[in-house]
């Protein structure tokens, strides 16, 4: 089976965890136990999260003034390769010598004319305090909203169009490696009016970057790895209710926050619609459970009526 797993950003820095390259290394290490048997099995890529690491690779950036700021195209593009080292390292720990590890500098393209670029809606880097995000935003010229109860800077998150390196990433599935690719929903690129590719000052949804990975590689399977077991109903209450299976139609029925696991659910619905096999969400340790329908939110067309866990 050809499975693509969406890997949250929690998966490499908890929230409010101390931005250290050794809390990094710590967290792909637990990751990286949780798809090892994943990778044993199947053909694999794997996609990551890099928001905490832009955003301190900005701040990074912004201390050092002899220099003009990289843009977010390039920083995100130093996190492919940061991120990918990391987990290639920790999965080759893990899995036979002769089980070949590849990092895949992905370049992806979105339109210019996406809404995106004026409503910021993406968080990236480290959380603040109300007081301190808006002394940063006014120094630095920053678009911050909260998130939860606490506040972070946001950028323009335009829909993915097309992924440039797809025939390298094809091959090396061809030819049994993992896959980590995409990370960071892909370095963000368009054509200019001279027709020319040149980087953009954005980050592109993780999750609906994979799904296009996914649909585009045809896996069977499409996971989405976070830090929930499940997609629940009346989350934060006392009523809330997890969802074990459903139709991509059923879930339409709900709305999911936007800023969490609404682009989860709706990437999942989109890979199910377009592709006819399945969609799961669920934590890291969970993703084999999950794959068999015992664990997580399983979404698919073959699914009748909504069910619930018990």
């Amino acid at each position: 089976m050809r499975v693509v797993v969406a890997l949250g950003g929690n998966a490499l820095l908890r929230r409010g965890e101390e931005m250290t390259a050794d809390n990094q290394r710590a967290n792909a290490r637990v990751a990286a136990k949780a798809l090892a048997p994943v990778a044993e099995e199947h053909e694999t890529v794997i996609t990551h999260g890099n928001g905490p690491q832009v955003g301190l690779l900005a701040l990074q950036e912004a201390a050092y003034e002899e220099v003009e700021e990289y843009p977010l195209d390039v920083l995100g593009a130093e996190t492919e390769g940061m991120i990918g080292y990391m987990i290639e390292q920790e999965l080759g720990n893990l899995l036979p010598f002769e089980k070949p590890l590849a990092t895949i500098l992905t370049m992806v393209e979105v339109d210019p004319d996406d809404p995106a670029f004026s409503d910021p809606t993406k968080f990236i880097g480290p959380v603040y305090s109300k007081e301190v995000a808006e002394k940063n935003a006014a120094e630095k010229g920053w678009s911050i909203k909260a998130d939860g109860d606490k506040w972070r800077r946001v950028v323009p998150s335009p829909l993915p169009k097309r992924i440039f390196q797809l025939k390298p990433i094809k091959w090396l599935l061809e030819n049994g490696s993992v896959v980590i690719a995409a990370g960071g929903g892909g370095i963000p690129t368009m054509y200019d009016a001279a027709g020319k590719l040149t980087g953009v000052e954005c980050v592109i949804d993780k999750d609906r970057c994979t799904c296009l990975l996914a649909q585009a590689v045809e896996a069977d399977a499409f996971v989405i790895a976070t830090d929930v077991d499940a997609v629940y109903l009346n989350w934060g209450t006392e009523e809330k209710k997890a969802i074990r299976r459903a139709s991509p139609n059923a879930m339409d029925t709900y709305d999911f926050p936007a800023g969490s696991m609404g682009p989860k659910v709706e990437a999942a619905q989109i890979f199910a619609r377009s592709t006819g096999k399945t969609a799961v969400i669920c934590t890291l340790a969970d993703i084999p459970e999950a794959l068999a329908g015992r664990r997580g939110t399983t979404i698919s067309e073959h699914v009748g009526e909504i069910e619930f866990a018990l």
